[in-house]
């Protein structure tokens, strides 16, 4: 199953990067393209450390509990809201998108693990 996973992560990688090269080729680095290749490869790689992270974290005690799968969603919306943003008000807009969504991202895995309860004096 590993096998499967990382062959497909590689497919996508590859032809993110082909997709990419060819626009630059043909000049036009800022094309649809482009930019969906540039918020998916985002994703994917906050996806990686994330779940490397979160799976540090559960090892060392930090974390009680890492459920990535619900990852999925977040990044999926967040994705789509990014590429929009990006193609409507630009680069650093979206690129706003993407670092909220990671912080949003951060709320659910610190509710998981109860860390907010206790800013609020639950226990």
């Amino acid at each position: 199953m590993t096998r499967w996973v990382l062959a497909a992560l590689g497919t996508v990688l590859l032809l993110g990067l082909a997709v990419a090269a060819a626009a630059r080729f043909l000049g036009r680095p800022g094309s649809r393209a482009s930019i969906l290749v540039s918020v998916v490869a985002s994703w994917l790689g906050a996806w990686i450390l994330w779940t490397f992270a979160g799976g540090l974290l559960v090892q060392g005690g930090v974390l009680a509990t890492y459920q990535g799968a619900l990852f999925a969603p977040v990044a999926l919306l967040g994705a789509l809201a990014q590429y929009r943003v990006y193609v409507r008000a630009g680069r650093v807009e979206g690129l706003v998108v993407f670092v909220g969504g990671q912080l949003a991202w951060l709320a659910v895995v610190l509710v998981q693990n109860g860390a907010l309860g206790d800013l609020w004096g639950e226990r």
